[in-house]
């Protein structure tokens, strides 16, 4: 890692990690690591309406954790790449020591 980093590159992180800050988001996120699922499923899964998990949706997207897939009317969300699942494992693996 670098010794000197861009300020501009430390304020992104500062943002992508605010997104990790919200339960309901890695409760989200978690749930995505085993498969693909649309809102329907998620909302189920968490127990929380349609439209909250759309919210929080449309914020894991904008911070680029997250990525979508068409199926005919049906959009479908998985992990942008393996970087979140390994946030999201790292964090598990730390607070379970």
């Amino acid at each position: 890692m670098k010794q000197e980093m861009n300020e501009n590159i430390l304020f992104d992180v500062a943002e992508l990690f605010k997104c990790f800050a919200d339960s309901t988001r890695i409760r989200i996120l978690y749930s995505l690591i085993s498969k693909e699922r649309n809102v329907n499923e998620i909302a189920d899964l968490l127990n929380m309406n349609q439209s909250a998990i759309s919210h929080q949706l449309r914020i894991l997207k904008d911070a680029k954790l997250i990525k979508k897939r068409r199926d005919g009317k049906t959009i479908y969300y998985s992990l942008d790449d393996d970087h979140v699942y390994n946030i999201i494992a790292q964090g598990i693996e730390h607070v379970e020591e």
